[in-house]
């Protein structure tokens, strides 16, 4: 018997020693993730980078996104009904981490849109017809052009044409070396005013918005 208690004293032990260990990484993360923020801002919102909602928002959203991603078209929606629901209270910086195949034409066709003014137009085109272009056991990028096409909102030809803008792949270098120096990994990656979320999922996004928001009041 006292055998068997020490072995499971010893599994307790270990289990307590996890949970805390684990516990004490997050805090030191979010720790050096805040220190960051305050040294460079610009590694959160950098100048020139796409945004969405009220620019004096109390509360900067920082998103990283890949066009790609199942979860990133997954999020889009339920983001943007939180930011109805707290109008003028959440500013949406889009920021791009183009991990699956294909992904760096569709940041350079939403880069291009954008000096049409239709950068929203386009992204909600890419996320509805995802399924159509993105599969990650065939990806077919090319497919996005008839979807644009259909759409009607784009002067395709000058798209095509501002998409070769050399720049456009110097926004892609500089998101994808913040990504990696806020240690963001995955998409889609969230920061609540430089705040990383706890553990993934849309409830602890919305619960530290919201918790953001009333800090800000």
């Amino acid at each position: 018997m006292k055998k068997q208690n020490l072995v499971i004293g010893a599994v307790i032990a270990v289990v307590l020693a996890w949970v805390v260990g684990d516990s004490l990484v997050k805090q030191e993360r979010a720790e050096s993730l805040s220190e960051l923020v305050d040294e460079s801002a610009t590694t959160l919102v950098p100048p020139g980078a796409p945004m969405l909602g009220a620019a004096d928002a109390p509360v900067d959203l920082v998103e990283f996104f890949d066009p790609a991603c199942e979860t990133c078209a997954a999020f889009y929606t339920p983001v943007k009904k939180l930011m109805a629901a707290n109008p003028g209270k959440i500013r949406l910086v889009l920021r791009y981490l183009p991990l699956h195949q294909g992904s760096d034409t569709m940041v350079a066709i939403l880069e291009a849109s954008r000096k049409q003014g239709k950068f929203q137009e386009t992204l909600e085109i890419m996320f509805r017809s995802q399924a159509q272009w993105a599969s990650h056991h065939d990806p077919r990028p090319d497919r996005i052009w008839e979807f644009l096409a259909q759409s009607g909102q784009l002067d395709l030809d000058r798209l095509r044409e501002d998409m070769n803008d050399p720049t456009i792949e110097m926004v892609m270098a500089r998101d994808i070396a913040d990504a990696k120096a806020l240690g963001i990994r995955k998409t889609p990656g969230y920061l609540v005013n430089g705040k990383p979320l706890p553990s993934f999922g849309f409830q602890q996004l919305q619960a530290l918005v919201t918790s953001e928001i009333a800090a800000s009041e």
